[in-house]
């Protein structure tokens, strides 16, 4: 069977099911909804330049051609992977010439992957607006794209598409006769269905290649349908099935399962629940990002060296994939089980976080604020500050919080591990700071 459209049977599936209208978009409902910041700038046909923060497979470059698509500019594509600075001269000529006639809106894909020479070659132009850029990236923009440029563009972040959102996209593919799969008929089993969306883990474009490669395997019935198996699914994902259900609870009852088992210091049980979530297909690096997580939650400062485990199992997956780096997530599940546990790290942060949401930003205090200029020191930046490294036991005493929190003390070691080292070594620190401010007295 030949699966493709009947206007374009080379083009991939993920390309001809591209939302044209902003109609047809799905998901980022953040930013697309009624009232939204996007919906309130197209309909007054006007768009900034722009930084899509997001996933692949999001919809960053649908998106940039739709806005553009939307208010009658030129949309030009800008390979960050291809291209250099002659191209970007090229495109600043031509939108020159064309100025008169209609905006140009630069689409770089992968910005992240540009240097700051490129950065710097259209940055007057996006300043003097000949240029709207529209840059798409998966990598934080904060560490990838210069200042000046950042500070003209208005960042925003796309987020994974939820199940609800793949579903929509599927129908769409599976029922659509002109650029989809809808003249073939699939029908598909509900457990193939489910497998197909959570597989593909946000990432329409994943989504719609693995369908195009399973509606190639599906067999014909004698109804004239075309039926999707879960085996079939799973050929297509080279992954197995989990046994979920409508909710996906399997899922989570594994991942409950590895992480109480971890947190109770139960080696034999972690292990096996590892082995359980790759043998039913689960990704091995949302695992991992699990495991990093587990070693601040429930062992922090207890054993410092169990992040450090848990990110360098996280990279030697990343190395060497399945099956060989299966092996090192089962030592970082067997060294985090043994480590001794505290939640303390993660106490002390959540009750800052609520301690900051309740009083709001409070004044930092002038002796430890930075006085770079003279005015600041005539305003008492920098006043009073005492040097730690003057001190013979390198311990001052001076407050590092608000003014209105004062002698709070938020992180609270446990006794156990190296914890138990750094509770004494606080404990100890308090005593001398204790006795200075008697003899003050």
């Amino acid at each position: 069977m030949t699966i493709g459209s009947n206007n374009g049977a080379n083009v991939p599936l993920a390309e001809r099911m591209r939302p044209r209208r902003i109609e047809e978009f799905v998901g980022q409902r953040h930013l697309l909804g009624p009232d939204k910041l996007l919906w309130r700038l197209l309909e007054r046909d006007y768009i900034p330049s722009l930084l899509l923060w997001g996933p692949p497979g999001c919809g960053k470059t649908t998106l940039a051609r739709i806005l553009a698509r939307a208010t009658g500019a030129d949309f030009i594509f800008f390979s960050a992977v291809l291209g250099g600075v002659k191209e970007i001269r090229q495109i600043v000529s031509e939108a020159q010439e064309k100025r008169e006639q209609a905006a140009t809106i630069l689409f770089v894909d992968e910005i992240h992957r540009f240097n700051k020479t490129q950065q710097d070659a259209f940055l007057p132009h996006v300043e003097n607006g000949l240029l709207t850029l529209i840059g798409a990236t998966t990598e934080n923009p904060s560490f990838h794209v210069v200042a000046p440029l950042l500070s003209r563009c208005r960042v925003l972040n796309l987020l994974p598409l939820t199940t609800d959102d793949l579903d929509i996209v599927l129908e769409r593919a599976i029922t659509n006769s002109d650029a989809g799969l809808g003249s073939f008929n699939f029908n598909f089993e509900p457990e193939a269905r489910r497998h197909l969306l959570a597989m593909a883990d946000g990432d329409a474009r994943n989504l719609l290649n693995s369908l195009e490669i399973a509606a190639s395997l599906a067999e014909e019935t004698t109804d004239n349908q075309h039926l999707v198996t879960l085996e079939i699914v799973e050929n297509a994902f080279q992954r197995t099935a989990l046994r979920y259900d409508n909710d996906g609870e399997e899922h989570y009852n594994l991942i409950s399962a590895l992480h109480k088992s971890l947190r109770d210091s139960d080696p034999d049980g972690a292990l096996y629940w590892l082995c359980r979530m790759l043998k039913s297909g689960e990704e091995p690096l949302y695992i991992a990002r699990r495991l990093i997580r587990f070693a601040s939650e429930d062992i922090g400062n207890a054993d410092p060296q169990a992040l450090q485990v848990a990110l360098n199992g996280r990279d030697s997956y990343h190395t060497l994939g399945t099956p060989e780096g299966e092996l090192a997530l089962a030592q970082v599940v067997i060294y985090l089980a043994t480590a001794p546990k505290s939640n303390s790290v993660y106490k002390a942060f959540n009750q800052v976080m609520a301690e900051i949401k309740k009083t709001g930003s409070l004044a930092v205090p002038l002796h430890i604020r930075n006085a770079p200029t003279g005015l600041m020191k005539e305003l008492g930046y920098g006043k009073g500050y005492k040097y730690a490294h003057d001190n013979k036991d390198g311990l001052v005493e001076q407050n590092h919080l608000p003014p209105e929190l004062e002698g709070t003390v938020y992180y609270q070691p446990t006794n156990r591990g190296h914890e138990a080292i750094i509770l004494d070594r606080l404990t100890k620190w308090r005593k001398i700071l204790q006795a200075r401010r008697e003899q003050k007295k």
